[in-house]
């Protein structure tokens, strides 16, 4: 295998990666709301309810810092690393990229992920995790 391929590899799995934080941070709210309702206790975690607010907090504060996603910058840079220019790589690759990069304003982008970063602080507080010294029996 040469390392064009190796960097385009290495791109995708990056790829997919940035995909599966996105799916963490956008079907875990969704997750905790219906958790509640159905009374599963797993949602009131509070390592999985943490990691959750880290998440999104993340994603919040670099929108406001106006600093490119980390994921975001390793996939170009190894893509560049292979040659490319555009996003013509894997079928993975493509279908994944269409569901992560679309285009608007940096203040859309800010403004959905502030909003977004609200819901999820606001589960917290409907939705109470459990202490970290507790363990459910």
């Amino acid at each position: 295998m040469e390392y064009q391929s190796l960097y385009l590899l290495a791109a995708d799995v990056i790829l997919l990666l940035h995909t599966l934080f996105v799916a963490f941070v956008v079907l875990g709210v969704l997750l905790i709301f219906v958790g509640k309702f159905l009374r599963w206790h797993w949602v009131r975690n509070p390592w999985f309810r943490l990691a959750h607010l880290a998440a999104i907090g993340v994603v919040v504060a670099e929108s406001w810092a106006g600093v490119i996603c980390p994921f975001t910058v390793w996939e170009m840079a190894l893509r560049a690393k292979a040659g490319e220019t555009v996003y013509t790589g894997s079928f993975i690759s493509h279908w994944l990229e269409m569901l992560l990069y679309y285009q608007a304003p940096a203040w859309v982008f800010r403004l959905v992920y502030s909003a977004f970063g609200l819901l999820v602080l606001a589960s917290w507080y409907w939705v109470r995790p459990r202490s970290f010294g507790r363990r459910r029996v």
